[in-house]
C-alpha cells in the first residue's frame, strides 16, 4: 500500500494566499452602515465560509486573519485592541459550518435536499447568527457602540450576512465543488 502525503509547504502557501484574499475582500468590499461603523454589507463572509469548506481549518484561520487585518486594521472599523477579539466573529462564522457539515458528512456539491438544507442551516443561518451576536457584543464590550445598539447591530449584521452568504455561497458550492474537490489542496476533513 502506497501512502502519499501532501507537502506541508503547500498548505502554508495556501493559508497565506487565503489570508491575502480575505484581507483584500474584507478591506475593499465592506460597506459600513451600522451605528458603530461595523461592516453591514460584508461579502467577505461568504468567501471566507467557502474557503473554509474547501480548505478546512486553514480557511478558518485565514477568515480570522482576513477579518482582523482587512476589516479591523486596514479599514479601521474598530480599534486594534478590539479587533483582536471582534474578528473572531469571522472565525466562528467559517468554523461552525466546517465542523457541522463534516460531522454530518454533507456533500458540498448540494446534490441532495439533505445537503442543501444542512448547508443553509449551518453555513447560512446558525453561523451568521452566532457571528452577528459575537460581533455586536464585542463592539459593546470594546466601547465602539452602546449596549442599547447591540440589537440593531445584530439585526443588520445577521440579515445582510444571511442574504450575501445565500447569494454567493450556494451557487459557488453547486458549480465549483466538482472542480475544487479534485484539487490536491481540497481538504476532506479539517487539516488533510
Amino acid at each position: 500500500m502506497r501512502i502519499t502525503h501532501k507537502p506541508t509547504y503547500s498548505f502554508l502557501l495556501l493559508t497565506i494566499a487565503l489570508i491575502f484574499v480575505n484581507t483584500l475582500i474584507a478591506w475593499l468590499l465592506s460597506i459600513p452602515l451600522g451605528p458603530g461603523g461595523e461592516p453591514s454589507i460584508y461579502p467577505a463572509v461568504a468567501v471566507m465560509i467557502l474557503f473554509t469548506l474547501y480548505f478546512g481549518a486553514y480557511g478558518a484561520i485565514a477568515a480570522y486573519a482576513g477579518g482582523f487585518i482587512g476589516a479591523g486594521i486596514l479599514r479601521g472599523t474598530v480599534p486594534p485592541e478590539v479587533a483582536v477579539y471582534w474578528a473572531l466573529a469571522d472565525f466562528w462564522q467559517a468554523l461552525i459550518p466546517l465542523v457541522a457539515l463534516r460531522m454530518l458528512r454533507i456533500n458540498l456539491d448540494l446534490s441532495t435536499r439533505r445537503d442543501l438544507v444542512n448547508v443553509i442551516l449551518f453555513a447560512v443561518i446558525i453561523n451568521n447568527a452566532f457571528g452577528a451576536a459575537w460581533g455586536g457584543v464585542t463592539l459593546a464590550l470594546g466601547h465602539v457602540i452602546e449596549w442599547a445598539e447591540v440589537t440593531s447591530v445584530f439585526t443588520s449584521w445577521f440579515a445582510s450576512n444571511v442574504i450575501l452568504t445565500a447569494l454567493i455561497l450556494l451557487p459557488a458550492l453547486f458549480y465549483l465543488t466538482p472542480k475544487v474537490a479534485k484539487s490536491r489542496l481540497f481538504v476532506k476533513e479539517y487539516w488533510n
